[in-house]
């Protein structure tokens, strides 16, 4: 939709707003709470579609002027009014001359960007290059949970994603109980594991996988022998067929490239930022037709179910949680932006996010890694109770499966196939690497 730019005034005091990733509940919330604040304090506000695309491409007619009766109602609903997009200003000096370009012939004088790790990394060497033109503040938003917010608070969007999530799940558990069949779901998380996790923790599923677990690159063989022992001792020690397990899609980013080449039809697509499109390789549909061939092989074929989840987490109506804070980060953002405190007012650029119930705002120098020169990620830690309570309620190979006489029998018998039995010493020999050499090992 294009807007008459003949209406723009002739100060360069004008609020944008662009959305970059992919979506998260809350970012509706987010363009209402900045518009009608910044429009409260008589400052015009320009919302601009579709990321940083247009704006790369010199074109600065992608644009609405936004007021109280566009917004006024729109932090009820998923998605993003301006859209979205993956587009990356930072690859190409002469794309991001085009955005500070198409920037000023808006007469943007304040930016709030709302993304995830890639979009701050875009806003960060935005505010540089501008240097001080244009004030940029950047809203968190990922289901990831993945930017080194402080105090362990989350992204917005993840507590809505994780909830969608768990009714989803919460279904598939019945349903895998009802059919007696096991249940393979791949959770998005490009690096980090814990959006897996949540949903793991409040639906007690059988078992979860995330990146974090492994201290190197992951094998193909390696993930199967975890899904195989948890099935096997499912079905040894309590005579249960049926089961789901999570598995963190970030898991796809530590297999080797050879090992997916490997497999007929699997491409290895990248984004604009140089990611792997994980969406489009479907590792719950490979991890089942593995595991199925092993078990068809031993003469005891099971049926798995294999799904990927993610899509329809991302532009889901927001929880409560997520429309109270992100109305808080809008506001923080106008604040930043406009009315900063002396020390907020010798930054460029910031992260706004609430530590402790108040708005606080982190120097995106803080925010990159000094190594890779992007954004910073937090990762699960694994030695953390938060991990350490969601292994104890899983049902997966552990040491003392390994210890207790008993329990190796009867793993190993489970494990026999019908011309070959499986000894104990056999069964310890093939599996126990999984409790000795990854992290988190209970």
């Amino acid at each position: 939709m294009q807007q008459d730019k003949s209406s723009f005034g002739n100060r360069q005091d004008r609020v944008g707003i662009l959305v970059g990733g992919g979506p998260a509940p809350g970012i509706n919330g987010v363009i209402s709470a900045v518009t009608l604040e910044a429009r409260n304090r008589a400052h015009e506000v320009v919302g601009i579609y579709d990321g940083f695309h247009w704006l790369m491409a010199g074109n600065s007619d992608r644009v609405k002027l936004l007021d109280h009766d566009d917004v006024s109602r729109i932090h009820f609903q998923g998605g993003s009014i301006l859209n979205t997009s993956r587009a990356n200003p930072t690859k190409k000096p002469e794309d991001m001359e085009r955005v500070l370009a198409s920037l000023k012939a808006l007469r943007v004088g304040y930016l709030v960007t709302i993304g995830g790790d890639d979009t701050m990394f875009a806003a960060s060497q935005l505010a540089e290059r501008a240097a001080g033109t244009i004030r940029l503040c950047h809203v968190p938003k990922t289901i990831d949970n993945d930017l080194p917010l402080p105090g362990e608070i989350p992204t917005f969007g993840f507590e809505t994603a994780r909830q969608v999530g768990f009714n989803l799940v919460h279904n598939l558990m019945e349903d895998s109980r009802t059919t007696n069949r096991w249940y393979f779901v791949v959770v998005m998380g490009r690096s980090a594991g814990h959006l897996a996790l949540g949903i793991s923790k409040a639906a007690g599923v059988t078992l979860m996988i995330i990146p974090e677990e492994f201290p190197g690159p992951v094998h193909l063989q390696t993930l199967c022998d975890l899904l195989e022992g948890a099935i096997l001792k499912r079905q040894a020690l309590w005579g249960r067929r049926d089961g789901v397990a999570l598995i963190a899609e970030g898991l796809l980013e530590l297999i080797p490239v050879d090992e997916l080449t490997a497999i007929e039809g699997v491409r290895i697509l990248r984004d604009d930022y140089g990611h792997l499109r994980l969406a489009e390789m479907d590792l719950a549909f490979i991890l089942k037709t593995m595991v199925e061939r092993r078990f068809a092989a031993r003469g005891s074929p099971i049926n798995i179910v294999h799904k990927s989840m993610g899509y329809e987490l991302r532009c889901a109506p927001p929880v409560a949680f997520d429309c109270e804070y992100v109305r808080a980060l809008g506001y923080g953002a106008v604040e930043f932006l406009l009315n900063p405190d002396p020390q907020a007012a010798k930054l460029k650029g910031a992260l706004v996010c609430l530590e402790e119930g108040r708005l606080h705002y982190l120097n995106f120098a803080e925010l990159l890694d000094p190594q890779t020169g992007k954004t910073r990620l937090r990762l699960v830690n694994v030695d953390k109770p938060s991990y350490r309570i969601a292994r104890e309620y899983m049902i997966r190979l552990e040491q003392e499966d390994f210890e207790n006489e008993e329990r190796l029998a009867a793993l190993a018998r489970a494990s026999s196939t019908r011309d070959k039995s499986c000894s104990p010493k056999e069964f310890k020999k093939r599996f126990e690497y999984l409790v000795t050499e990854l992290r988190g090992g209970i």
